[in-house]
């Protein structure tokens, strides 16, 4: 996709997100059946079903994804797309790239066995290596509007209200 095409397929979209905010709201749902004979969770992507189980460090097998793993991989997903539309909006020629995602977990929390430990990730790096002849200045505007415009990012980075319940 190019700039011209990036561009009309969202201006349409932008004039009517201006107009009319409340179109440019919308619910995004993930479902996942619960194993049943063993600790995992199929969750349904739209592609393919991916099952989740228990990392080794909390007695997986290593066998199925980790949810912290699939974390890190929508992340990555998320600033690829959208530095490559950031990219193709600044007219930037990138011919490829890495995007890494490294996150420290202490596994004691999740396990219970030390109150002091956190559930969750206590750091998250992501790291951008792009193939590109721009300049340093048009690189750190991209990687500027890339953290931006990421909506996983944003996300992790805001930690918006979340709610449990039971149906």
């Amino acid at each position: 996709m190019d700039r011209t095409a990036l561009r009309d397929a969202q201006q349409p979209l932008k004039e009517s997100y201006h107009d009319d905010p409340a179109a440019a709201l919308l619910t995004l749902t993930a479902t996942g059946r619960l194993g049943e004979e063993s600790v995992t969770c199929s969750v349904d992507t739209g592609r393919r079903v991916a099952e989740a189980g228990l990392h080794p460090a909390t007695g997986g097998d290593g066998s199925r994804l980790c949810s912290g793993d699939m974390l890190l991989e929508a992340l990555v997903a998320c600033a690829g797309v959208t530095l490559r539309a950031v990219a193709t909006s600044m007219d930037l020629a990138v011919r490829g790239g890495t995007i890494t995602a490294d996150g420290d977990l202490d596994f004691r929390g999740t396990l219970g066995v030390g109150r002091d430990a956190p559930v969750g990730f206590r750091e998250i790096r992501l790291a951008v290596d792009l193939d590109t002849d721009a300049s340093l200045d048009d690189v750190a505007t991209l990687v500027r509007l890339t953290e931006r415009y990421c909506v996983v990012l944003q996300t992790l980075r805001s930690s918006p209200t979340t709610t449990v319940t039971v149906v």
